[in-house]
């Protein structure tokens, strides 16, 4: 019985991510948040559970990216179309769309634009798809994670939906803004960067120093700035990450 509990948790993940993904297909962003951080939570907890009741399986390796790929692929691409769409003015449901003919106004205001949102799905797969092949993403990652991917464009999302600074929703409601936000996503997914990863061995302070620095980092921002934290966030871990490549030696 104990082999079924990851896979359990796992599946949990999965079905977080699909109500996720109605909430935010419906624009109701802090819902579709709130369902991928606790399908995010299920994901930690998969595999400690897997670990600690020593039943880790080729089987939940392949549930675990399955279940990602909807919690940390596609919603993020839900979100980042809706992003785009509410940009232009583009309503899927009842096409209030105007189109406008002759460059560049006629692309901006295309129908067919918000579609690119979803190259952060079609990065996030390849992502996955990367990791259960790459042996070298055993103690730390390559590229940023899905989860955290995921995290970064759902916060632009409730921000742009909340924010009262006029330059930041100009930003988070400009397409050229967003599709470059799309394509910055797509790379560091992807990119050949060495980033730290948050598994314990141990809670001790030697060996996981940078982990617990990180860790009261985010607990600060988070009191400080609550969700127009997470964005920075995603940039303090790169940028820990490339000190301490630096550190250790590695280019």
């Amino acid at each position: 019985m104990k082999n079924w509990v990851p896979n359990i948790i796992t599946l949990l993940n999965l079905l977080c991510g699909c109500i996720a993904a109605l909430y935010a297909f419906n624009d109701q962003l802090v819902l579709a948040g709130i369902f991928v951080a606790a399908g995010i939570f299920f994901d930690f907890f998969d595999g400690l559970a897997a670990r600690l009741l020593k039943v880790s399986s080729d089987l939940g390796a392949q549930l675990d990216s399955l279940a990602d790929m909807v919690t940390s692929g596609l919603v993020p691409g839900i979100v980042m179309y809706q992003l785009l769409s509410d940009a232009i003015g583009f309503n899927l449901i009842d096409q209030e769309q105007s189109f406008t003919s002759g460059p560049p106004d006629y692309w901006i205001s295309h129908s067919h634009l918000p579609i690119l949102g979803f190259l952060i799905t079609l990065g996030s797969c390849y992502r996955l798809a990367k990791f259960n092949v790459d042996t070298r993403q055993t103690d730390s990652f390559i590229g940023v994670p899905t989860p955290a991917n995921a995290i970064l464009i759902i916060s632009l999302g409730i921000i742009a939906q909340d924010t009262y600074w006029g330059w930041l929703y100009y930003a988070l409601t400009n397409p050229y803004i967003l599709i470059a936000v799309t394509l910055c996503s797509v790379y560091i997914l992807n990119a050949e960067m060495p980033l730290f990863a948050l598994k314990f061995k141990s809670f001790g302070w030697k060996g996981n120093e940078i982990r617990w620095i990180f860790i009261g980092i985010c607990i600060a921002l988070i009191l400080a700035l609550q969700i127009y934290a997470v964005p920075c966030i995603i940039i303090i871990y790169m940028l820990m990450s490339v000190v301490n490549n630096i550190r250790k030696g590695r280019t």
